[in-house]
């Protein structure tokens, strides 16, 4: 009798991913401390609004000044050990790496996007059961912007992040069912 492989992760649906991508204060993009820096919280939930554990979300956005080039250093080096050595706390670098905690639960400390029209941040979700990561928006504020005009009130409105408290806002994924997110198609 012939021992059965068990399945690589290339062969299963993850969440594999939760073992080397995260990064300490990959949720930092600006320091806490900052007078500017807002966060950006929320929940990931699956389609019976269960909270999602295990899931990994990327966020990219606009400097303040609406640039988009970024400055490289999320994820630096220390050149003589190999060891992660953290963002270097002056440039912004537009680009976030948050885990959801047991909770489902993820928090973003960022500085407000300056981009054009209505301020908004890319995220990027990875989740266990998609077999492709899905990409949508977190708009700070609602306001006339084409892929929101191009939605229904409802539909629109899981874009749009609640302001909570003064630089706080909260924004909820959910993956499917009743209110969920609007995701983008990219060709």
């Amino acid at each position: 009798m012939t021992e059965r492989p068990l399945p690589t992760p290339s062969q299963t649906i993850g969440p594999f991913y939760g073992h080397a991508l995260p990064f300490p204060d990959g949720g930092d993009i600006a320091p806490r401390n900052h007078p500017d820096t807002i966060t950006v919280h929320g929940h990931v939930l699956d389609g019976a609004g269960a909270p999602v554990p295990d899931a990994l979300l990327d966020f990219w956005q606009a400097a303040p000044d609406g640039s988009l080039t970024g400055t490289p250093g999320s994820l630096r080096r220390d050149p003589s050990t190999g060891g992660f050595l953290g963002r270097n706390g002056v440039d912004f670098t537009g680009f976030g790496r948050v885990p959801t905690d047991a909770d489902g639960h993820y928090a973003l400390h960022t500085l407000p996007p300056g981009n054009a029209g209505v301020p908004y941040i890319s995220v990027c979700v990875f989740a266990r059961g998609l077999t492709h990561h899905l990409f949508t928006r977190a708009y700070l504020a609602d306001g006339t912007d084409p892929l929101l005009d191009a939605l229904p009130a409802g539909r629109r409105a899981t874009l749009i992040a609640d302001e909570e408290t003064a630089r706080t806002y909260r924004f909820d994924i959910r993956l499917q069912g009743e209110g969920e997110t609007v995701f983008l198609e990219f060709p």
